[in-house]
């Protein structure tokens, strides 16, 4: 008989930069659930991946002076060590970069054209770089500002020929269809806010495409455009399975997910965004999205611009994957926020890895060696086995697996750790010293060894969809052999299943107890060297934004500058796209610049000395960080670089081979 499946997702991850152990929360929980799931018999189909395209990913990569993907795969191979240090286990790592997601999503943005479902307009709105999200005037407005409602980043209003998906079209299917599956967005408080907060007030038709960057998948029939993120990205989740594709077996197999976990800042793209397009398609919804709270810092949310991030392969290579798994999965109620405080991190492992668990087995196993000669006794026949023990066990597993279906992954811990705690009342209980000294009571001794033994085989097993190295040390301190029939998730279920007989192997401690005060201030240290970078970033950023000199200022006198000041002027590659000169001004040309992230105008007095047709395609050097300001009623954001002598000006180019956006030093 075929297996059951089961198809989970964590949202694909944005490279602009390594990622913090906030975001390693998802993934390490999809990995918990996936395990678990293969654990009870499924066929699981797990898949993370990275969204590489947008104008913030072209806008970075051109401050570097690099080509995108040039910039990308650095990061992405990071993120790729970080799971494989983290032990994830995932079965598809989707690029969006890739050419089956990239040949897919152009199929898939052509059916949707050809359904009427998108049509050409013009879009006028406020833009949000760094969270590519566009919002309305009403949404965007705070006071005499435009800002983001997510980041509180300002927003740049824009204009542009853009196509639109009808959301409207779809609201009310969409209304009935939350409304008789509420199962579908969880948390219940998720989707409350999905349903008041946006369906309710009524959707506008979501802008999908853009002209004014071109570092994504090209429109398939209109190239001056690129496919915009909410079908970019979102699509990732069914052409990774092939759809559309000559193969589309995966897709035939595992569609619709099981679970598309997501952080809640993602939840409107996944919840409102994404179900729509799957009914345009005329395809299954997930059976669930949920949205998850975030990781914090006791000073808010974690961010590489305050600096409040913890970096996980420090905490790795320091504590060991398993301390970091089992922390984020067992101190945070899966669904809320939590906080990351050094001291919780460390007490949590001294208290529940040193004191509970890995005391647990350095004492059982040293006492079998003590008294036993390292080998594990079977059960007296004079002595049976512990009932309360087993009944101990027995109500572990069941709320344990009640639980991870529901993904409380931290209520799941506590109902083992409730067996964990009562398994070390049981030493103290049967006091094994004492039975040692009396030789009458050698069968009662051998009886509480397997007993002990047994609850840390069943326990070793409980735990392999949290942490994924501490079993198979387990295993190997008791003398088990993993595919024997004693490591599977049913035989947890089978008290006794243990043989009589196994030599055990008293290794190194599974988790030693950690200096409380020593590990606090090493890992203080390393987030007060993230947050001064962070502080350093600011001041040059803010330091970079400063006015400059205009252009037309004659110094009354020479003025030395040191290096730090000239640091300040940014000075980046553009091409000239386009030329006009300015009606009524002799001198003035006004150009629109390709700085590689964006396009900008730039009105330089260079009218007399070149004529537009010479002017479009150079590339030319640009102070992109001047105060902008408006000559004959045209507004001027930079300056372009040139030398002149008596009455001959030539512009400052750069070989073509250079990127646009790229740093001059």
């Amino acid at each position: 008989m075929a297996k059951p499946t089961f198809y989970i997702t964590t949202p694909i991850y944005y490279p602009s930069n390594t990622l913090h152990i906030g975001n390693a929360y998802t993934t390490i929980a999809c990995d918990a659930l996936a395990r678990y799931k293969r654990l009870r018999g499924y066929d699981v189909y797990y898949l993370t991946g990275t969204d590489e395209h947008g104008q913030k990913l072209q806008r970075r990569a051109a401050e570097e002076g690099k080509k995108p993907l040039e910039f990308i795969n650095p990061i992405v191979d990071w993120i790729k060590d970080l799971w494989a240090r983290l032990d994830i286990s995932y079965d598809d790592f989707i690029r969006t970069t890739e050419p089956r997601h990239m040949d897919a999503v152009q199929k898939i943005f052509q059916k949707l054209l050809e359904n009427g479902d998108i049509y050409l307009g013009e879009y006028e709105g406020y833009y949000c770089v760094p969270d590519e999200a566009f919002w309305t005037e009403h949404q965007a407005k705070k006071g005499d500002k435009y800002v983001c409602p997510d980041c509180g980043r300002e927003v740049s209003l824009v204009k542009e020929k853009s196509y639109f998906f009808r959301m409207s079209k779809y609201q009310d299917r969409l209304m009935n269809y939350i409304q008789e599956h509420p199962e579908f967005i969880q948390p219940e408080s998720r989707r409350n806010e999905m349903v008041n907060n946006f369906l309710k007030p009524g959707l506008e038709d979501l802008c999908v495409s853009r002209t004014t960057f071109d570092w994504g998948i090209k429109h398939p029939t209109d190239p001056e455009h690129v496919i915009y993120v909410w079908i970019d990205a979102l699509a990732n989740y069914i052409t990774a399975l092939g759809y559309l594709q000559e193969d589309d077996s995966k897709f035939r197999k595992y569609w619709p997910a099981d679970v598309h976990m997501i952080g809640k800042d993602i939840l409107r793209f996944h919840t409102i965004y994404w179900p729509i397009i799957l009914m345009a398609l005329d395809l299954p919804l997930p059976k669930k999205v949920f949205g998850h709270g975030w990781l914090l810092m006791p000073d808010g949310k974690m961010s590489k611009s305050k600096g409040n991030v913890i970096d996980p392969k420090f905490l790795i290579d320091r504590y060991g994957s398993d301390s970091i798994r089992y922390f984020l999965l067992r101190e945070i109620a899966f669904g809320q926020d939590g906080v990351f405080t050094p001291e919780a991190f460390i007490q949590r492992l001294n208290f529940d890895l040193a004191n509970d668990l890995g005391n647990l087995v350095s004492r059982t196993v040293a006492m079998i060696e003590k008294y036993f000669d390292g080998v594990i006794p079977s059960p007296s026949d004079e002595e049976p086995l512990d009932n309360d023990l087993k009944e101990s066990a027995r109500k572990a597993l069941a709320g344990l697996e009640e639980n991870l279906d529901e993904m409380r992954f931290g209520n799941g811990l506590a109902h083992l750790w409730d067996f964990i705690s009562r398994t070390n009342k049981y030493i103290d209980e049967t006091t094994p010293w004492a039975l040692a000294k009396d030789e009458e009571k050698r069968g009662r001794l051998g009886t509480v060894m397997y007993n002990l033994a047994e609850s840390i085989r069943i326990i070793s097993i409980a735990l392999q969809p949290f942490v994924t190295k501490t079993p198979k040390k387990i295993w190997e301190q008791l003398g088990i052999q993993e595919g024997e029939g004693l490591t599977d998730w049913e035989s947890a279920k089978v008290w006794g299943k243990l043989p009589g007989g196994l030599k055990v192997n008293r290794g190194d401690v599974i988790f030693p107890r950690l200096d409380l005060e020593e590990e606090i201030k090493v890992i203080d240290e390393t987030t007060a060297a993230a947050r001064k970078q962070a502080e350093e970033n600011k001041k040059k950023q803010e330091a970079l934004s400063g006015q400059q000199p205009s252009a037309t200022d004659k110094p009354e006198s020479k003025l030395e500058i040191g290096i730090d000041d000239f640091a300040k002027v940014e000075l980046r590659v553009a091409q000239v796209l386009e030329a006009e000169k300015i009606p009524k001004a002799d001198k003035l040309m006004k150009l629109q610049l390709d700085l590689g992230y964006e396009q900008r105008q730039v009105v330089s007095g260079i009218a007399k000395y070149y004529t537009p047709e010479e002017l479009v395609g150079k590339k030319v050097i640009c102070v992109t960080n001047l105060k902008p300001v408006k000559l004959r009623g045209e507004h001027s954001n930079g300056m372009i670089l040139a030398a002149s002598v008596n009455d001959k000006l030539t512009l400052a180019t750069v070989p073509d081979s250079m990127p646009n956006g790229a740093i001059v030093k």
